[in-house]
């Protein structure tokens, strides 16, 4: 049977794990495969396994108790293994990248930073700063039909959204970073134009969440700064 894989410690990481289950209907018992230094806390994987509201709660629910003890190695929803001889195969030829970020990862959470602003706001900055597109506004206001005119504004001003948002997100990202011990940036969203993850030690917790009410205090009501975490170190693995 094919094996679900929840996460990986280090071999001796407490493992508090009673009452818990896995995934699956029925679901599956929660196993260990050790090797010298790591293990992974794995369990038999559902043939029909799917994003289910249970399955998602069952999955974190494991992360968050090892996660409370230390150290640990989350595995996305949805990581499965042919066997349990596979599972270890793979501890065993990884032990040292493992065991490696493991210790990066000793002590510490991700937190993601999600960061919106509102597009009046933006738009009415780039008109009060570039002589250029306020004379295209103009021309088009007056001259509905001035087709070209339209399209050179567009071109403009779009371009002026994704470098000030660009740099905007930079900057909060560095404001940021004393604070954090490493950070990711992915892919904006539709509609936050940063979105950012950072890796913070937990005594540090504290004082990144102050950071960020700082920071956005700063900047104002036309920013929405929204910080989501504690989470398990997905990002950073």
């Amino acid at each position: 049977m094919s094996t679900y894989i929840y996460a990986i410690t280090a071999a001796d990481h407490p493992r508090n794990l009673e009452g818990l289950k896995g995934v699956g209907d029925p679901a599956g018992e929660l196993r260990t495969i050790a090797t010298e230094k790591l293990s992974a806390v794995v369990s038999d994987a559902p043939e029909d396994l799917r994003a289910k509201r249970r399955d998602l709660a069952a999955h974190q629910a494991v992360l968050e108790a090892l996660l409370a003890d230390g150290a640990t190695l989350p595995m996305r929803f949805g990581l499965v293994g042919p066997d349990d001889g596979s599972v270890e195969s793979v501890l065993e030829e990884n032990e040292g990248a493992y065991a490696e970020r493991l210790s990066e990862l000793d002590g510490c959470l991700e937190y993601n930073l999600k960061v919106s602003r509102e597009e009046e706001d933006l738009l009415r900055e780039i008109i009060t700063d570039s002589e250029e597109i306020s004379r295209l506004r103009e021309v088009t206001q007056e001259n509905p039909m001035a087709q070209e005119e339209k399209v050179r504004l567009g071109e403009l001003v779009s371009q002026e959204v994704q470098a000030r948002q660009e740099a905007d997100g930079k900057a909060l990202v560095a404001q940021l970073a004393d604070v954090a011990q490493r950070q990711t940036v992915a892919e904006p969203t539709q509609t936050h134009f940063l979105n950012a993850s950072f890796l913070v030690r937990r005594d540090e917790a504290a004082a990144f969440s102050q950071a960020v009410t700082e920071e956005a205090e700063r900047r104002g009501d036309a920013y929405s700064l929204s910080l989501y975490g504690p989470l398990p170190p997905y990002s950073f693995v």
